[in-house]
C-alpha cells in the first residue's frame, strides 16, 4: 500500500502544508516539518489564497523557529521516546489532505493548459524518462507546483522513486551535463558562486569547501533558465526499518575521520554512510561507530565508497531491538549541533 513517503505533503485542517521527512513514522502520526502557513502577505500562491514559508531555510535553527511557531498547537509537537527527540508531527487525525506527488506529475501531463511552470515541469520530467528509461509514474513533483501555490521565482522540486530508478536517473544526469545541446544544465557561473556563498552563510563551510559539495550535486542543476533539483525516495517495498526498531540516546558529541566503506543509501532522506577505519579526533573514545547520518539534505550522496571524511556532530547509542545489537552513530542535522556539524572531504 502506498503510505507517507518523503516529501509528500500533508494540510491541516488549520491550512497549514508539513512535508513528510524520511520513511519511517509511528503509527499514530506523520514526522513532518512545518514548511507553509497562510499569510496574507505571503509570497507564495495567487489571489487571496497566499503563503509564507514558516521554515524560510532547511536549517536547525529554522526549524526551532517553526517548534516556537507550534507551541500553541502542542498536538504537532512530538517526543519521541524511541529517537529520543522532540520532533513536529501530523496526527493522523489532524490530516485534511495527503498530497501524494506522482499524482501531480500525472495530473499535470494529462491537462490541456498548463501555466510556465508547470509545462516546464511537465517538460524535465519527460526528459528525464527519455534519457534514463525510468517511466514518468516513477517521477513526482513536490514544494509549491505541488500545493499549486508556485509562483514565476520558484524552482521544480522533482522525486524519482525507487533506488534502481535513482541510479539510473543519477547516471543519465551526469552523462547529459556533458553534452554541449543538453537541456539540463549544472549550476554554473552566477549561479553557482551564489549557491556557494550562501552555503558559506547558513553552514560551517568556506567557499572551496562549498565548489567541492556543488561539484557532487548531480541532482540540483538548470532546465532551460530554471532552477531544478531532483530526490531520491524510497519505495515501499525498500524500507525494512520500522518506527521503535531502533532505539536512540544522546551521548555528547564528536568529531571523526572515517572510511566510507557503502554509500549506497547517501542519496535518500537520511543519508546514511556505513564507515570503517574510525578515529575519534574530539569527543568520547567509543570504538563501536558504524554510521554516519545525516538529516541535513545538504550532506547526502557528497562521499563515495573508498573515500576518506571527517565528520562532526551528534554522537548516538543505537540499540536494534530486532537484532539485538548495540553501537554507536554520528548524526548530523541535530538540535544539539545547532548547525555546527558537517561533513567533509578529507581526500
Amino acid at each position: 500500500m502506498r503510505g507517507f513517503r518523503d516529501r509528500d505533503y500533508l494540510r491541516t485542517e488549520e491550512g497549514y502544508f508539513f512535508c513528510v521527512l524520511g520513511p519511517v513514522h509511528p503509527e499514530d502520526r506523520v514526522i513532518a516539518y512545518l514548511k507553509y502557513v497562510p499569510d496574507p502577505s505571503g509570497r507564495w500562491g495567487r489571489g487571496s489564497n497566499r503563503f509564507r514559508r514558516a521554515l524560510p531555510h532547511y536549517t536547525v535553527d529554522s526549524l526551532l523557529e517553526t517548534f516556537r511557531f507550534l507551541e500553541s498547537r502542542p498536538e504537532y509537537l512530538f517526543d519521541s521516546h524511541a529517537w529520543g527527540i522532540r520532533m513536529s508531527a501530523v496526527p493522523l487525525h489532524k490530516i485534511s489532505e495527503h498530497l501524494k506527488p506522482e499524482e501531480k506529475v500525472s495530473q499535470l501531463m494529462r491537462m490541456d493548459s498548463l501555466d510556465p511552470l508547470q509545462s516546464k515541469t511537465v517538460r524535465l520530467v519527460e526528459a528525464l524518462s527519455e534519457l534514463s528509461g525510468v517511466p514518468p509514474s516513477y517521477f513526482g513533483v513536490t514544494g509549491s507546483v505541488l500545493l499549486d501555490i508556485h509562483r514565476d521565482f520558484s524552482d521544480i522540486d522533482l522525486l524519482v522513486y525507487g533506488k534502481r530508478n535513482s541510479e539510473s536517473v543519477r547516471e543519465a544526469l551526469l552523462q547529459s551535463y556533458e553534452e554541449r545541446d543538453s537541456p539540463v544544465r549544472r549550476l554554473h557561473g552566477e549561479k553557482a558562486r551564489e549557491w556557494c556563498l550562501q552555503k558559506t552563510e547558513l553552514y560551517p563551510l568556506t567557499y572551496e569547501e562549498a565548489e567541492r559539495i556543488l561539484e557532487r550535486r548531480w541532482n540540483r542543476g538548470l532546465f532551460h533558465g530554471t532552477l531544478f533539483s531532483i530526490h531520491p525516495v524510497k519505495l515501499e517495498g525498500e524500507v525494512k526499518e520500522k518506527y521503535g526498531d531502533r532505539v536512540f540516546r544522546p551521548e555528547g558529541t564528536v568529531k571523526i575521520e572515517a572510511t566510507v566503506s557503502d554509500a549506497s543509501e547517501a542519496c535518500f532522506m537520511p543519508a546514511t554512510y556505513r564507515v570503517e577505519d574510525v578515529r575519534v579526533v574530539e569527543g568520547p573514545r567509543v570504538r563501536d561507530i558504524f554510521e554516519v547520518v545525516s538529516y541535513e539534505g545538504l550532506y547526502g550522496d557528497v562521499a563515495k565508497d573508498g573515500e576518506r571524511i571527517v565528520a562532526y556532530g551528534k554522537l548516538e547509542g543505537v540499540t536494534d531491538r530486532v537484532s539485538g545489537l548495540r553501537y554507536h552513530r554520528l548524526l548530523i542535522g541535530s538540535q544539539e549541533a545547532r548547525g555546527r556539524d558537517y561533513i567533509k572531504l578529507l581526500s
